[in-house]
């Protein structure tokens, strides 16, 4: 089984950033709205834990690394090198969208529902996990940058939540892989004997993650579930109740169409820094000093 981070105590005088899943598109938007929190006086990365979920697994990696933010918001400004990645045709993209939500409205339980897609996500035809973990390397620290950072994934064969961070014994661009393997479309990671999925599977957000904290700032590209799939603003809820001083941000309808139609396609990944740099900008005053 593999080992999760270990719960750490959250400060009594702290803050939690929340990074949601949200695609390629997502992970552009959430660069963006951190870069203009950061122009408007707000730093992100003086919070005391990250939670990445899927696109937010990169971003949080992104935010506790030595690299400026500038250079990071750079890189989703810049055309993709070679030729343009093909695009999942609608009718392939409805079709996977529609087997997500018939085994999300049958399943009875988050664990079941995880299962259920790592079974669909194991018998997939992709491209080989290490022909992906070889993509990613290039895109991502090499080692786990920061002890703040916390990784979510789901296991493959059981369902199971699991969080890793640097003390799992799990490399960093495996944990974000496995973070970020949407069923389907990427293959399962391999964590340490065990296969696993997109954290996304469980919520896009796992805002839960932050109990304890008295702020959170939660950046949810992704703003939508139901059923077992916990909706970022239903967590946001249960946070408030405990007391917690939640700030949610999520996409505003310029940043939804600067999304397009598919969060994995990489040309929408200007639009949407853009689009999350303008709504930066504009939450600052809403989320304050950290």
């Amino acid at each position: 089984m593999a080992r999760p981070a270990p719960d750490a105590a959250p400060d009594p005088a702290g803050t939690a950033v929340v990074l949601g899943a949200g695609g390629v598109t997502g992970i552009a938007w959430s660069v963006g709205v951190a870069t203009g929190l950061a122009e408007a006086g707000v730093d992100l990365r003086a919070a005391d834990l990250f939670v990445g979920t899927s696109a937010g697994a990169f971003v949080g990696a992104y935010l506790t690394s030595d690299i400026p933010l500038r250079e990071w918001y750079a890189r989703q400004l810049a055309p993709e090198p070679g030729p343009a990645p093909p695009v999942t045709p609608r009718v392939v993209a409805a079709a996977r969208f529609g087997v997500l939500a018939w085994t999300l409205l049958t399943s009875g339980t988050s664990r079941r529902f995880g299962a259920r897609l790592g079974a669909l996500a194991r018998r997939a035809r992709t491209v080989s996990e290490r022909d992906r973990l070889a993509v990613l390397g290039r895109s991502l620290p090499a080692a786990w940058p920061d002890p703040r950072l916390r990784v979510t994934a789901v296991a493959a064969d059981t369902g199971e939540f699991a969080v890793f961070g640097p003390d799992s014994g799990v490399p960093l661009v495996a944990a974000v892989a496995a973070s970020s393997a949407v069923p389907t479309v990427f293959p399962p990671t391999t964590l340490r004997g065990r296969p696993y999925l997109d954290g996304g599977v469980r919520s896009p957000a796992n805002a839960d993650l932050a109990a304890g904290y008295p702020r959170v700032v939660v950046l949810a590209p992704l703003r939508w579930g139901f059923g077992v799939l916990a909706a970022p603003a239903r967590q946001v809820r249960a946070l408030r109740e405990r007391g917690a001083a939640v700030t949610l941000v999520t996409p505003d309808r310029a940043a939804r169409a600067a999304f397009g139609g598919n969060s994995l396609d990489t040309r929408g990944r200007a639009p949407a820094a853009r689009a999350g740099r303008r709504q930066g900008l504009a939450a600052a005053a809403r989320v304050g000093p950290l």
